[in-house]
């Protein structure tokens, strides 16, 4: 198993949407792949965003990368067209963004602020910011 990192410097290759964009880029680009790269746990308990699918980057509980990740992308996107990816707070996807691109992806793009968003001063997340908080479409199972 790889050893889990801490988070890196943005790949200058990594673009950056505000949720709202990614959700405009994702209606006007539907070859786009949109992975959730949170926890299983958290993409279905938390919710999600709609069309997204779940790739875990880490897993619990000891929080290791997911050796498979790069297998489970490629079986769902190609290294030339876009990848969008979301994960709790903006955090998670710029290291699984890094890693895409440092193995040849070439269109990858990070959804800052991402799902929940920031906590606030009461520790709660949505209540700041995210894909939730701006009132873009997901579902909860």
């Amino acid at each position: 198993m790889m050893a889990s990192a801490p988070h890196s410097a943005i790949h200058p290759d990594l673009k950056q949407l505000t949720p709202q964009q990614a959700h405009a880029f994702l209606e006007e680009n539907k070859e786009a792949a949109f992975i959730d790269i949170r926890m299983e746990l958290e993409h279905f308990f938390v919710g999600h965003p709609p069309r997204v699918e779940n790739i875990s980057w880490q897993d619990y509980p000891d929080f290791e990368i997911n050796e498979d990740f790069l297998k489970e992308i490629s079986n769902v996107a190609k290294k030339d067209k876009p990848i969008v990816l979301i994960c709790r707070s903006g955090h998670r996807s710029i290291d699984a963004g890094n890693f895409l691109l440092e193995n040849g992806f070439t269109l990858v793009y990070n959804v800052l602020e991402g799902f929940e968003g920031d906590r606030d001063e009461h520790h709660h997340r949505s209540s700041i910011n995210g894909w939730r908080f701006h009132g873009l479409p997901w579902v909860q199972c």
